[in-house]
C-alpha cells in the first residue's frame, strides 16, 4: 500500500490588534455618555495616589489617561506643576473647568499615553487613576509612561483589580457585546504579574497596595441608570443592543450588584477592589 503524505497546513501566527481603529472605537466609547458624571465620585482615589506617591510642591506631574481630572487637581492642590493628558477632548475640558473653579494652575494638553509628546527625563512623577489601563497597547503604554519619568521618578497608578466589582462588570458587558479581537482584559492591570511583566526591567521597585472604593448609590436601579447614561462603556453596550438584550444586559448587571452589594438595605453600596501601585523607575 502507498501513502500520499500531505504536508500540513501553515499555522499563521494570530494577526495583530489594529489598535489605531481599536483607539478610534475607544475615543467614541469614552466621548459618549458624560464620564464625569462618575468620574467625580472617585475623587478620593486621587486624593489617596497623591499621598502614596508622595507628592511634593514643584514637582512635575504628568496625568495621562487624566478624564475629568481626579490625580490632576490632587497633584494640583499640592502645589505641583501638573500637565493633564486624556486623548478625548472632551473629558479634558471637564477637568480644565473643575481646575479653573479652584483656582488651580495645569496645564491641560490632548495627548494619548501610547505616544506622549514629551521628552524623556521631563517629569517627577506620572500618575493615571482608572485611565491608562484602558490603553490597548500595554507594553506600549507602560514604556511611554517610564520613559518620560526622571531615573528614581515615581510612577502612580490605580487600576481594578480582575476580580473586582469593576472587572466583574467587564466581564458581564463583554458577554453580551463581544470587545474587539485580540485586546487584552484592562482588569489586567490590577496584576501584580501583569504589572511586574510590563514594569519589571524598568523599575526599581513595585509596591502594590490592595484597597477599595465603595460605589453608593440609591439602588440597584439607580445605579444602573447612572451608569446606562452616563459611564461610556455601559451607555455603549445598552445602545448596541436590541430591548430584549438590553433587558438581559440589565438583568445580569442588578444580579452581580446583588451579590457585591453590603448596604444592606440602606442604599446600595458596593465595594469594587483597586490595586494602588507605586514603581520607582530606574
Amino acid at each position: 500500500m502507498t501513502l500520499t503524505l500531505q504536508s500540513a497546513p501553515v499555522q499563521q501566527p494570530p494577526a495583530a490588534p489594529d489598535y489605531a481603529a481599536i483607539k478610534q472605537r475607544q475615543q467614541a466609547t469614552w466621548a459618549s455618555g458624560d464620564y464625569a458624571a462618575v468620574g467625580t465620585t472617585l475623587q478620593i482615589v486621587g486624593e489617596s495616589l497623591a499621598e502614596a506617591v508622595d507628592l511634593r510642591a514643584d514637582e512635575r506631574v504628568l496625568d495621562v489617561a487624566a478624564g475629568n481630572g481626579n490625580a490632576t487637581l490632587a497633584a494640583a492642590r499640592r502645589f505641583a506643576q501638573v500637565t493633564s493628558t486624556d486623548y478625548v477632548p472632551a473629558l479634558l475640558e471637564r477637568g480644565r473647568q473643575r481646575a479653573e473653579a479652584e483656582h488651580l494652575p495645569v496645564h491641560f494638553e490632548v495627548a494619548d499615553v501610547e505616544a506622549l509628546p514629551f521628552k524623556a527625563g521631563s517629569f517627577d512623577a506620572v500618575l493615571s487613576t482608572f485611565g491608562v489601563m484602558f490603553a490597548p497597547d500595554h507594553e506600549r503604554a507602560a514604556s511611554e509612561m517610564a520613559r518620560v519619568v526622571r531615573k528614581g521618578g515615581r510612577i502612580g497608578l490605580a487600576n481594578w483589580t480582575p476580580a473586582s466589582f469593576i472587572g466583574r462588570l467587564f466581564k458581564v458587558i463583554g458577554a453580551h457585546v463581544a470587545p474587539p479581537a485580540g485586546v487584552r482584559s484592562p482588569a489586567l492591570w490590577g496584576s501584580e504579574a501583569h504589572l511586574v511583566a510590563l514594569f519589571g526591567p524598568r523599575a526599581q521597585g513595585i509596591q502594590v497596595q490592595h484597597k477599595h472604593f465603595h460605589f453608593r448609590y440609591r439602588s440597584a436601579a439607580h445605579f444602573v441608570q447612572v451608569f446606562r447614561d452616563y459611564y461610556g462603556p455601559t451607555h455603549k453596550a445598552f445602545a448596541a443592543l436590541d430591548a430584549t438584550g438590553q433587558a438581559a444586559l440589565e438583568r445580569d448587571i442588578t444580579a452581580l450588584l446583588g451579590e457585591f452589594d453590603v448596604g444592606n438595605g440602606r442604599g446600595l453600596v458596593v465595594p469594587s477592589e483597586y490595586a494602588e501601585v507605586v514603581i520607582t523607575v530606574a
